[in-house]
């Protein structure tokens, strides 16, 4: 089995928090076999000189839709699947160029995606897939427009992917059921109004607490869990009660609700930048002045929901929900977060928190003996300048998936 030695680094473990110098590591096959600060020995190895940069863990960005390549999500009736997937790929190939080694898609990516990136056929991040996201009629997975009655055949297009329509009980076990069956490796239920659907409020509160319930109890029987788009205290709270395990958004979370969060371990994947991104550049994508109009109402409390989960004690995420055009802005979210949060809490929300998050504790988000030998050379020290992270994988001199260079600047 082939190995790499890296040597001449600085390593940025994220749980230790500062960087190291004076290590060594043994990449052999797809995994990290060792870790020293004493010389190692592997003499069929061949040695990586890291010209003394600055080597970590793979990023996770925790809330991605890498098939929704329209900011405004209606467009995508106009979208054949095999046009879909073209541009899957692209988007994909971005977020690996950027650093992200594993992304936790949230609603629209399937098996077929995922298998194409394992098989090879695809060059992309490890893809933790939710198939398509439940909710009720008239909520935030509700595409159909207020002409339309029943439901629209949409066989062809884009718009069949990431969303599914269920009410009451026995139709949201049976979509439940239906996502495992396709090989999704999380639950998404939409539980308040949404930006991106134009007829649901904010604050209505989408299924009920029997609903909820009998989603994440089919899920746990699965061994897979649920989280939940939701936006208000209300409709978290609910989602808590009812035995959710993350909350995406979670915007306008208060000390109540998030308390109620850490008492349940559960955790929060905030996403800011997908708001600026809206305010700043969504209309000229073709999205509506009612959706961004709900845009503004949820903006300001993204940076408060971040200093209200830490005085709570629940863990945040890393996630960026971007959708079309606006992906290129997901290294960005570092930079949005560092008004509240120290560089380092950043980095481990987008590592080790994420890996807990995935059920990868010990495989992703680090670079501890037996994990996947997903890492980053970077041109500098990110603890002092998250600024390393931006302009699309610039300052990354390597990137490394699996034990194989996706890029490699140092020859």
């Amino acid at each position: 089995m082939s190995q790499l030695l890296f040597r001449n680094f600085a390593l940025l473990e994220p749980e230790v928090g500062e960087l190291q110098n004076g290590f060594e590591l043994l990449v052999e096959g797809d995994t990290v076999r060792e870790v020293s600060d004493k010389s190692i020995k592997a003499t069929n190895a061949d040695v990586v000189d890291c010209g003394g940069r600055t080597l970590m863990p793979g990023l996770i960005d925790s809330h991605v839709h890498v098939m929704l390549s329209e900011v405004n999500i209606r467009f995508l009736e106009s979208v054949p699947l095999t046009l879909m997937t073209a541009r899957a790929a692209r988007l994909m190939l971005a977020m690996l160029n950027r650093g992200f080694t594993s992304v936790r898609d949230t609603g629209g990516a399937d098996w077929g995606m995922k298998t194409g990136i394992e098989q090879g056929d695809i060059p992309g991040p490890r893809l933790f897939i939710a198939g398509a996201a439940i909710g009720p009629t008239g909520g935030h997975s509700d595409p159909r427009r207020r002409t339309d009655f029943g439901m629209r055949c949409h066989c062809c297009d884009a718009m069949r992917f990431g969303m599914r329509q269920s009410d009451g009980v026995p139709e949201v076990i049976k979509s439940v059921r239906e996502q495992m069956r396709q090989g999704a490796d999380h639950i998404k239920l939409m539980m308040s109004g949404g930006v991106a659907s134009p007829y649901d409020p904010l604050d209505s509160l989408q299924f009920s607490p029997a609903e909820v319930a009998a989603a994440v109890e089919e899920a746990r029987a699965f061994g897979r869990y649920v989280c939940a788009h939701a936006y208000t205290p209300e409709a978290i709270t609910r989602a808590a009660q009812g035995g959710v395990r993350t909350i995406e958004h979670g915007n306008l979370i208060d000390d109540t609700a998030a308390g109620l969060m850490a008492e349940k371990d559960m955790f929060l994947i905030a996403n800011l930048v997908t708001y600026y991104a809206m305010r700043e550049r969504a209309a000229e994508f073709g999205m509506s002045g009612d959706m961004l109009a709900k845009n503004d109402l949820v903006i300001d409390g993204a940076l408060r929901s971040l200093e209200i989960c830490k005085r709570a004690g629940v863990p945040v995420a890393y996630g960026t929900d971007l959708l079309g055009a606006l992906q290129v802005e997901q290294s960005r979210e570092f930079i949005l977060r560092s008004e509240v949060q120290s560089p380092i809490e950043i980095i481990r929300a987008a590592t080790t928190i994420g890996a807990r998050i995935l059920r990868q504790e010990g495989k992703l988000g680090t670079l501890e003996p037996g994990a996947y030998a997903d890492l980053l050379l970077i041109d500098g020290d990110p603890l002092k300048n998250l600024g390393l992270f931006q302009e699309q994988g610039k300052h990354l001199a390597a990137i490394m998936k699996g034990g194989k260079f996706h890029k490699n600047w140092l020859n």
